[in-house]
């Protein structure tokens, strides 16, 4: 929005954003960007599902015309029934929490491009931002499921990357370390060190920490840069992949 951008918001149902307090509803979302001078729409539906992937694009481009920029970030580590799973390690699963998070993460972001990235093909311009997680780069004991879906959907950024160069359309990834959003510190035991904002980089990160950095890879500033992964974490992993 300050960067000038019209805004689509997705989520699930209109009124998943109550469940941490950050909005009454996706609507009320939708009306404080608007508040702010930016057309915005609300859509709702299951990223996982084609049908609904069709109809949510076909309703914001109705509203406010062809997708330029489309942010994957939908996703979590979020388990068959809602919650966080358990178990939760590499060995010790069920299944349909695997399967749950792999559709959340991995096939909505595959659905969503596939819905919106040949329209910025034919256009011949568009950026598309696919958020990971600091956790698809290393080996994780716990939320296994989740960092492997989140590696696929880092090796899905370099894939469509690859299909998309001459195309004018851009692909990256952002991989954010620990952030203070509202799950984040519902669902988490945070260390109250790592919680005070300042120079330092031994600490979380605030959400717009990492919204800055998806700003920049949507912006022309960023016209050259594709098929790459950030790591908004404060050096916090500095290794290589």
């Amino acid at each position: 929005m300050a960067l000038g951008a019209d805004l689509a918001l997705h989520d699930i149902s209109e009124d998943a954003p109550a469940k941490y307090g950050e909005f009454p509803n996706l609507t009320a979302v939708a009306d404080s960007m608007a508040a702010g001078g930016a057309r915005a729409v609300a859509v709702t539906g299951d990223i996982s599902q084609e049908a609904a992937v069709q109809a949510m694009v076909a309703k914001a481009e109705a509203a406010l015309g062809p997708i330029t920029i489309l942010v994957n970030c939908a996703g979590g580590d979020i388990g068959a029934q809602g919650g966080k799973p358990d178990p939760n390690t590499a060995l010790k699963f069920h299944l349909d929490d695997v399967q749950a998070i792999v559709n959340r993460n991995l096939i909505g972001s595959m659905l969503m491009s596939r819905a919106v990235a040949p329209g910025m093909a034919e256009r011949r311009s568009g950026s598309i931002i696919n958020i990971t997680t600091v956790s698809a780069h290393m080996g994780a004991a716990n939320e296994t499921a989740y960092a492997c879906a989140k590696a696929a959907v880092v090796h899905y950024t370099r894939c469509l990357a690859a299909e998309l160069r001459t195309s004018g359309v851009r692909v990256n990834a952002v991989s954010p370390g620990p952030a203070k959003t509202a799950r984040f510190l519902a669902t988490r035991t945070v260390d109250p060190a790592m919680m005070e904002e300042g120079p330092s980089l031994n600490r979380y990160a605030v959400a717009e920490e990492i919204a800055d950095v998806v700003g920049f890879l949507a912006s022309g500033k960023a016209r050259f840069v594709s098929g790459q992964v950030i790591r908004v974490d404060g050096g916090a992993n500095l290794f290589a992949a």
